[in-house]
């Protein structure tokens, strides 16, 4: 079959990944890499992750990348990539990403690539996403004014950060009341927080306190919703949850923008409220690698409500290499059997539909993201 122009465009665009966490620098056992395939369990799942959707797409799409055959079984994969450390794993998926630019939240401690060493692997740009719960934390160890702490820290932080973003759905919900609390709720409560240990933030008062501190920065405002490990009830990760909160923002005069992430298995109402507020965005990070063989049918489901300037890509990769360039591999994947669809069926025109693959890969992230060069 002739390649199409939409085919050679979508395999050779150039994408702004908008969620993305740091890669591995240690090398790790088996054990540690199927934990990585599974999401949702906190408990040891060896000898079960490559038996996924994930773990089937990790082994046709990523094999070949290290000279493997397409599909080769779990075991040759695991042995041949342990011929490999982690930083050369990452200087070969990294790059065949096609990436651009990377927008790296720094919330999560441990041995990965701090956002410098994912640009050095990646040979593109990398830029920092503030995780508001980990402000807090440190605000909590700062000596004086917990607000005034805060406020510094977060400051100072987003001065070189291209936005921010919070990990309330683990943390409680979006049920509730999500208005801006009083100064003396935010002294009484950091006090509480602070006598206790200042760790693992929940209280709702703190996270109210940071949220709002975050919109007046009027940098991207990042959401989880939806899937997530098991400390996310996700009943309470519903988007819809956070209507309120997205009419306050959106009658300030100039609205924050607020990105939904991941959203499955709300992605239909993640698609309503981008429709429904101007300054609302929604991308399907995390949810496509899981997802497999059955990305394209997300994606269509992306594709239903939101307005198509509404839609961001993102890998939301973490741990492996393999899943910062598979977020990659499936979308171009997805998105071409979806949009050729629309297309052979004469629904869409093929200008309209490559029109709409450079905003998703790269346009729209560049505009909210205000990201200077990523517009190509």
């Amino acid at each position: 079959m002739t390649e199409t122009l939409l085919a050679r465009h979508i395999a050779e665009v150039g994408l702004i990944d908008q969620h993305v966490h740091g890669c591995w620098l240690a090398a790790g056992d088996r054990r540690r890499f199927e934990n990585a395939l599974n999401e949702a369990n906190t408990d040891p799942v060896a000898d079960a992750g490559f038996d996924s959707q994930l773990g089937f797409a990790v082994r046709a799409h990523c094999g070949p990348v290290l000279g493997l055959a397409k599909h080769a079984d779990p075991q040759a994969y695991w042995e041949h990539r342990g011929q490999f450390g982690e930083t050369e794993l990452a200087r070969a998926f990294l790059p065949a990403a096609g990436v651009t630019d990377w927008l790296v939240d720094t919330g999560i401690d441990g041995d990965i690539a701090s956002v410098a060493e994912v640009a050095e692997f990646s040979g593109n740009r990398a830029h920092e996403i503030v995780r508001l719960e980990q402000v807090a934390e440190q605000a909590a160890q700062a000596p004086g004014d917990y607000a005034r702490a805060f406020e510094e820290i977060l400051h100072r932080r987003a001065a070189t950060a291209v936005g921010t973003k919070s990990i309330l759905a683990y943390r409680g919900g979006f049920d509730g009341d999500l208005s801006e609390p009083s100064p003396g709720e935010v002294a009484e409560a950091a006090g509480r927080w602070r006598d206790a240990g200042g760790t693992r933030l929940r209280d709702r008062v703190l996270l109210r306190f940071g949220l709002h501190q975050a919109l007046r920065l009027r940098k991207p405002l990042q959401f989880h919703v939806g899937f997530g490990d098991r400390d996310c009830d996700l009943h309470k990760a519903n988007p819809l949850l956070l209507l309120d909160f997205l009419r306050l923002c959106s009658a300030a005069p100039t609205p924050t923008p607020i990105v939904l992430l991941h959203c499955y298995p709300y992605e239909r109402e993640a698609g309503y409220l981008a429709q429904a507020f101007d300054n609302v965005f929604v991308d399907g990070g995390l949810s496509v690698n899981y997802l497999g063989a059955r990305a394209p049918a997300f994606l269509a489901r992306l594709l239903e409500m939101a307005p198509f300037g509404k839609l961001l890509y993102s890998s939301d990769g973490f741990g492996p290499a393999e899943l910062h360039f598979l977020g990659a591999a499936l979308w171009r994947n997805g998105i071409h059997r979806v949009l050729r669809g629309f297309v052979d069926d004469g629904d869409w025109c093929e200008s309209d539909a490559i029109r709409v693959v450079d905003l998703i890969a790269h346009g729209n992230a560049a505009r909210v993201y205000d990201l200077d060069g990523g517009r190509r």
